[in-house]
């Protein structure tokens, strides 16, 4: 489904700040995979996000999605058919227009054959209002309410149903529980798992828990440098534990994970 085959990135090459991001990295994904990824800061996680959605070419090496090579196919091209969602809660929606503005705008879209400045019908409308009481938020109401007045969770759980409203073929999920408050953040990660598992969605998910990163999905990364350093699933996976992990890590990399975040992660 998502082949990555030996992507390389330098930011600034050429300068005293040249900064070799992602290095020979390649990673293949079945349909329906969820995989978890985890690293500590720069190891090149949202680097590598970056490259499979397009907002920068890879410098070496190519990137595939249900077969079409897409190395070189321009963001907004490739949104059509990746969905993302990022650690802010606000990155996602426009503020000042309604939800059902909002909404309008990702399923059109993404909706084959029809242009962001379509009309919105009455099936449409009903479509969205079915959606939004899936979030069991009371979201399904306030459809004229701009979403500048929703909380962070709702926010994020209204990105999360625009991102998968159409499926798309991939799902970029980039630490979008990480900024909410221990309960919403709950809340959005069962609506994650609900919502890939209904619509057969390969997920590649960004966390800094290790404990999530184990349980959840198929599949973990675990990240370095701009390389993956191990690549885990099946029955190995589901006798790790936390100290596995780690020591994993180290015979990697050859050095102890000192990231807090995530080794005080519960």
């Amino acid at each position: 489904m998502l082949d990555i085959k030996n992507i390389s990135k330098t930011f600034n090459p050429g300068t005293i700040n040249a900064k070799k991001a992602i290095s020979d990295l390649s990673l293949h994904l079945d349909n329906g995979d969820f995989v978890t990824i985890i690293g500590s800061n720069g190891a090149g996680k949202s680097t590598m996000f970056n490259a499979i959605a397009g907002a920068f070419y890879v410098d070496e090496g190519s990137i595939s999605v249900d077969g079409k090579d897409i190395t070189f196919l321009p963001e907004y091209k490739r949104s059509h058919f990746i969905g993302r969602l990022f650690q802010d809660p606000l990155k996602g929606t426009a503020p000042t227009m309604t939800i059902e503005e909002n909404m309008a705008l990702a399923y059109l879209r993404n909706t084959e054959g029809s242009s962001p400045f379509s009309r919105i019908s009455k099936k449409d409308k009903a479509f969205f209002q079915e959606q939004l009481s899936l979030l069991e938020m009371g979201l399904e109401d306030r459809l004229k309410q701009p979403v500048g007045l929703l909380s962070g969770g709702q926010r994020q759980a209204l990105t999360l149903l625009m991102s998968t409203m159409v499926p798309p073929k991939l799902l970029l999920l980039d630490e979008h529980t990480a900024a909410l408050d221990p309960g919403t953040a709950e809340k959005v990660l069962d609506l994650t798992k609900t919502i890939t598992a209904r619509n057969h969605i390969t997920c590649l998910m960004i966390t800094h828990n290790m404990k999530q990163a184990l349980e959840l999905g198929n599949r973990t990364l675990l990240m370095s440098d701009g390389s993956i350093v191990l690549d885990v699933g099946g029955e190995e996976r589901s006798h790790l534990t936390k100290e596995d992990l780690l020591s994993r890590f180290k015979a990697g990399t050859g050095q102890e994970l000192d990231n807090d975040r995530i080794l005080l992660s519960q």
